[in-house]
């Protein structure tokens, strides 16, 4: 007699994954060893997905976490977090050949940091301690003219030099709404601080939020694909369990789901950072399959259409 699986039905995020920047960076990685041939040498995990480095190490991919590890006489990437000034000065001072995969709104963070120093202000720099794409940002003008904070008790508690020459500028794949929270504190303490003329929490990370808000409070579990080290993919499952979701899960791939958690789960909510690829999330439908009679309802918030640009040294001919 064949036994009755229970039925479960998936609410299936979009946008949920890859974005511009990361599908940029991984193609980035992947013209480069086209052009160049194998080994190219990339500068930190080009985005924070093992399945994503394990694929481009297979084809010829070698990552270091430091430029001295490279050698001269092969191409260097760095990263899509973004690094400090003094890593691309360093490897023009041994002649390498480098390619830059900052993200485009990395690298806009970036200028907007230099301008406000270039006017004489000192920058608050909201986000977390000892991130790539924090520790780029920051080096990008000299030390002590940059200050992080991470929460609202740090916002309340920062002492500037002159509270009418600051400015704000943000991380990237920050919570939207712990964000706000910090930001309301440093506009009611510094009525002057400049703030970005633009959100610097990227789309992606903010369409992805949405998205979750959306669906949390219709799912028993939430389950976001993701890294450990992915601060977006972080932030999705705190804003699933802010939303009303009773418990929320970041897992790696299928093969981390504790099925221990789906106990009187009649809806799940599923999503993926923005450096998780598809295979990911088909991977976990498939795992439910097998086990669930499962029904895949897709909840879309928005359309993404937006794309970057290679770096002119992968197209010029």
């Amino acid at each position: 007699m064949t036994q009755t699986k229970p039925p479960l039905a998936i609410l299936l995020a979009a946008p949920r994954g890859f974005c511009a920047g990361v599908d940029r960076a991984i193609q980035i990685v992947e013209e480069s060893l086209e052009k160049w041939g194998p080994p190219v040498f990339v500068r930190h995990e080009i985005v924070h997905n093992q399945h994503v480095v394990s694929r481009l190490e297979a084809l010829g991919a070698v990552f270091v976490e430091t430029l001295d590890a490279c050698p001269d006489d092969r191409p260097v990437i760095f990263s899509a977090h973004g690094v400090p000034k003094a890593v691309p000065a360093k490897a023009s001072a041994r002649q390498m050949t480098y390619v830059d995969a900052t993200c485009p709104l990395v690298s806009k963070v970036h200028v907007e940091a230099e301008r406000h120093y270039r006017d004489g202000c000192e920058i608050v720099l909201i986000g977390h301690y000892g991130h790539p794409e924090v520790i780029g940002t920051m080096g990008q003008i000299p030390d002590g003219r940059m200050h992080l904070v991470e929460t609202v008790e740090d916002a309340e508690a920062f002492v500037p030099q002159d509270p009418t020459r600051l400015a704000l500028v943000t991380q990237t794949t920050l919570s939207v709404d712990d964000t706000a929270d910090i930001v309301a504190v440093l506009n009611r303490r510094f009525p002057d601080i400049r703030a970005p003329h633009k959100e610097d929490i990227c789309y992606a990370t903010t369409n992805r939020q949405d998205v979750v808000k959306v669906m949390a409070p219709r799912c028993d579990l939430f389950l976001v694909i993701g890294a450990e080290t992915s601060s977006n993919s972080k932030r999705l499952v705190e804003v699933a369990e802010r939303g009303g979701t009773p418990a929320a899960h970041l897992v790696a791939s299928a093969e981390a789901i504790d099925w221990g958690w789906f106990d009187g789960v009649q809806t799940l909510g599923l999503t993926a950072g923005a450096s998780a690829p598809e295979d990911l999330v088909q991977g976990v439908i498939a795992a439910c399959r097998a086990r669930f009679e499962i029904r895949v309802d897709p909840v879309t918030t928005t359309e993404e259409t937006v794309t970057f640009k290679l770096p002119r040294i992968l197209v010029s001919t």
